[in-house]
């Protein structure tokens, strides 16, 4: 007979709910993350039945956020981040400025406090990252310009978060808290504490990380051991983000995803990312069943008009906020839809946001509970509401003055420069995406003196690109006007370089009624895609493992004295 066991009581109720009521969501044609949120409802304490501990699951969800915090990392290097900087840093802090503005002002409405007021809006600006992560991952946009813009701007919140928690304990009496309020000196140290603590901790993962962890990665692959090789992915995530909060502050998910940026040093960071996949999805499970542990259902009964203006301002506030932000940058009408509904949700700091404010007297417990509601039905439906990304995209573009408006086609690095060459212009190639893939493929062209013209979403790249010589639009490939710029009726060749297959077949739709000659060259990761687009729209599919075979067997074959057929 089993007597106090919580944690394995909590493991079977939460992963046997979860897979049950994950399954009828999904063949309900809902997102099976309804399913886990309804889970940890079940087995939470505001409803009768089955109760688990709810600090061991909450524990649990962290090391879920953790490792898929750390799987991030390993796709994500600091050039790519370095990249956004300069959307992500400004587009982030006007972006929670104004949500925190919007929920402020809602809550001095309905008659709180100042600093009632302040917290709830805090708590309604900041996205959910393991949210965020699968609606990117789920769109086949995780490794894209956007997926990275995304990435960077949640990583700029966090960062935010970590100093208004350190903060807040220090301000809660000035603000109407039950705590004393410090004296200037103390504040301004705490801060400069903080700071230095963030610091420190980037310095450290980025002169010794980036040596030590690639080292250690090999040597464990050394040994032939895949249990060693798989507990070294783990300690390394879970070890490095405990150490992180403990020794600097900053949050877990911060410390996971730069030992992840570190390991992907190592040429084997491919092979961690796979080995560590079933552990990062089933631990993130954890996290949308303990989200639901939270959730008390009659906050619904009994204040459904404050919980549709708490739903308005993370849905509706953020993303119009986010959307403004990112096309007044300069960016494309795809970039600003798909990070804005990416943030248009609430997690993880909105819960510690609460709590603390709860504690520190500044917020009232009604506040909590409209969070948590906030959080839950926010979750539920991002993937419906990502999902309206396309058609709304398509909807603003069939409105010819609203698209001319929206996309900037003022904008001068919407559209080539009058001094480039004319023999760019006639038989030229159209190459999109400029990473690492087309690169490569845009240092041969200019060795071999063939001529191209870049089509590329990160417009600091497109920048670097104007000053090198090298003409480049900045824009999103399937749009029609952003094509038409780079003289795509007069092109020979057009070359799909991005990982983003998202608009693919639309690209090469509007490539081919200006161009109905041109010939396609496109990449891809998926067997079943390749098949699909070689038989739709495309000429010539590189598969990504085909390519690798291939260059292997071809190497082998050279070995022999033998050529490849």
């Amino acid at each position: 007979m089993l007597h106090n066991v919580p944690l394995i009581t909590t493991l079977a109720a939460a992963f046997g709910l979860a897979l049950v009521l994950g399954f009828l969501a999904v063949r309900l044609k809902l997102p099976a993350l309804v399913g886990y949120l309804l889970a940890g409802i079940l087995i939470g304490p505001f409803t009768p039945g089955i109760m688990v501990d709810a600090e061991i699951a909450e524990q649990l969800a962290e090391i879920g956020v953790m490792l898929l915090m750390f799987g991030v990392g390993l796709h994500f290097s600091l050039d790519d981040l370095l990249e956004v900087r300069k959307i992500a840093l400004p587009g982030a802090m006007l972006q929670i400025a104004v949500a925190t503005a919007i929920g402020a002002s809602v809550a001095t409405a309905w008659g709180w406090g100042l600093g009632a007021s302040l917290m709830f809006g805090l708590a309604l600006s900041v996205a959910s990252t393991v949210v965020m992560l699968r609606a990117l991952e789920a769109h086949g946009a995780l490794e894209s310009v956007n997926g990275h813009i995304a990435i960077g701007w949640m990583i700029v919140e966090d960062l935010a978060m970590v100093l208004v928690l350190v903060l807040l304990p220090n301000l809660a009496g000035w603000l109407g808290g039950t705590n004393p309020s410090g004296e200037d000196g103390i504040l301004w140290q705490a801060l400069g504490i903080t700071l230095g603590k963030v610091a420190a901790f980037i310095a450290l993962m980025l002169a010794a990380g980036r040596r030590v962890f690639p080292m250690l990665l090999w040597q464990i692959a050394r040994t032939g051991s895949r249990e060693l090789f798989t507990l070294c992915i783990v300690s390394a995530a879970v070890s490095i983000a405990y150490a992180a909060t403990a020794l600097f502050g900053v949050s877990f998910a911060l410390g996971a995803f730069f030992a992840g940026m570190m390991m992907r040093e190592s040429e084997l960071s491919h092979r961690a990312a796979e080995q560590s996949l079933p552990l990062r999805e089933a631990f993130a499970v954890l996290f949308f069943v303990s989200v639901g542990m939270l959730f008390d259902p009659m906050v619904l009964v009994e204040r459904p008009i404050q919980v549709l203006a708490v739903l308005g301002i993370i849905i509706t506030g953020k993303t119009l906020a986010a959307t403004a932000l990112i096309l007044a940058f300069g960016y494309p009408l795809s970039t600003a839809l798909t990070v804005a509904t990416s943030l248009a949700q609430i997690g993880e700091f909105s819960f510690i946001l609460a709590g603390l404010g709860v504690n520190l007297g500044l917020l009232p417990h009604e506040g909590q509970s409209l969070i948590l509601a906030g959080a839950l039905i926010s979750i539920a439906i991002n993937p419906l509401f990502f999902a309206t990304v396309t058609p709304i995209q398509v909807w603003i573009r069939s409105r010819s003055k609203l698209s001319r408006l929206l996309e900037r086609p003022d904008d001068p690095l919407a559209e080539l420069p009058a001094s480039v060459d004319e023999r760019y212009l006639c038989g030229q190639v159209v190459l999109v995406g400029y990473g690492r893939v087309g690169r490569r493929i845009g240092e041969t062209l200019a060795e071999r003196d063939i001529p191209f013209v870049v089509i590329e979403q990160n417009r600091e790249l497109v920048e670097r690109l104007r000053t090198k010589g090298t003409p480049a639009v900045a824009g999103d490939a399937s749009d029609p006007v952003v094509l038409s710029q780079t003289h795509i009726a007069q092109a020979r060749l057009l070359i799909v370089a991005t990982p983003d297959t998202f608009d693919l077949r639309q690209m090469i739709k509007t490539a081919r009624m200006h161009n109905p000659g041109i010939e396609t060259v496109v990449r891809t990761h998926s067997e079943l895609e390749a098949s699909l687009l070689e038989k739709e729209s495309a000429e010539k599919v590189f598969l990504g493992e085909d390519e690798l075979a291939k260059g292997m067997i071809r190497h082998v074959l050279e070995q022999y004295g033998q050529q490849s057929r």
